[in-house]
């Protein structure tokens, strides 16, 4: 639990000193990180996986004047929590909401029914619904040099629990660009939407803005999605694509990518493409980091990048799958080109 010294004493010194006889006496243990308070996940004693999806609560229009030795027991009276957590302010007070995780979904929907508008104190009635437990954050102004894989090892270092990164045309700032953050948790993104606010990402745009990722805008990125990545000569960079960044063949799925681009260099007497494959990094959750480089004969410059890959049940193996899919980006990316250079040479 946090200490008595680490808190204005100024501030609330009633309630804040029958937590800390709460704690004691319980022997509860309460842990204060990155604005939160947070008991639990998993709490003593838990056996077995954390519970689904939907089984936690957003409780708001708390008093701030009040603490987990009254919202706790309150809670716990419906259902067994797995997690309680309490956003706090500097000077040691709530922020006015907080969250309970509990063991199911059935649990989270009996504390909805029988606490919501329960009155904590004298007049003041709180607010318990189910949390939408967003987990994608939406940060706008990146520069337009950003790229995904840079983005992502940053991001990997500074916010625990990153999923993906998909990089968009701004909307709203011209020639920059808007990146969309997925995380394992709602829990995970809350706290790098704090670290990311808080933080300086100056290096990546002029004013960065980070925000949670809105309905509207999520569907607007969907349907006006764009390829922003760009294949470069090799030494000045190349395509780096983030685990979950969806690629989508436009040729038939029976044909094999790979294939294609042999063809198609074929025709164009350019002599059949040379790739080199070498897996860098591991993640736990499967997915494979390649660094690659590809040399077609008769074409001026090699491409080389950086692009992640997750294994999947088409039996391909992971250097296999990262062929196709960059066969696949440089059909995108240089089609047209590799025609109008073969013209050339035979003209």
């Amino acid at each position: 639990a946090e200490s008595k010294h680490m808190w204005s004493d100024a501030v609330n010194q009633t309630n804040k000193s029958a937590l800390l006889a709460w704690v004691k006496e319980t022997g509860i243990h309460l842990v204060q990180v990155n604005g939160q308070r947070k008991y639990g996940g998993p709490p003593p004693g838990w056996i077995g996986d954390p519970p689904p999806s939907g089984s936690e609560v957003f409780i708001g229009k708390l008093p701030q004047d009040i603490y987990e030795n009254q919202l706790i027991p309150l809670f716990q009276s419906v259902g067994k929590l797995y997690e309680f957590r309490l956003m706090m302010t500097f000077s040691g007070l709530n922020r006015g909401f907080a969250y309970a995780k509990y063991s199911s979904r059935h649990n989270a929907q009996i504390a909805i029914a029988a606490l919501n508008n329960f009155e904590v104190q004298k007049g003041c009635p709180i607010m318990v619904c189910r949390s939408t437990e967003k987990c994608e954050l939406c940060v706008d102004g990146l520069s337009s040099s950003v790229e995904q894989g840079q983005l992502q090892m940053l991001l990997q270092e500074v916010t625990p629990g990153i999923l993906n990164i998909s990089l968009y045309p701004s909307p709203s700032r011209k020639g920059g660009q808007l990146a969309v953050l997925k995380y394992n948790s709602h829990r995970a993104a809350a706290m790098a939407k704090k670290s990311l606010v808080e933080g300086n990402l100056a290096l990546y745009g002029e004013e960065i803005e980070v925000d949670w990722l809105k309905l509207d805008l999520k569907q607007k990125l969907r349907s006006d999605r764009t390829f922003l990545g760009s294949l470069q000569p090799a030494g000045c960079g190349g395509l780096s694509q983030a685990p979950g960044d969806p690629v989508k063949c436009p040729l038939p799925q029976a044909l094999c990518v790979l294939d294609y681009l042999n063809a198609l260099c074929k025709k164009q007497q350019l002599g059949t493409p040379v790739f080199l494959t070498k897996c860098v990094q591991v993640n736990p959750d499967g997915w494979l980091r390649f660094w690659y480089q590809v040399v077609i004969p008769g074409y001026p410059s090699s491409f080389s990048g950086f692009m992640w890959i997750k294994p999947d049940k088409t039996g391909l193996s992971g250097h296999d799958k990262a062929r196709n899919t960059i066969a696949l980006q440089l059909l995108k990316a240089l089609g047209e080109s590799l025609l109008s250079f073969a013209e050339v040479l035979r003209n």
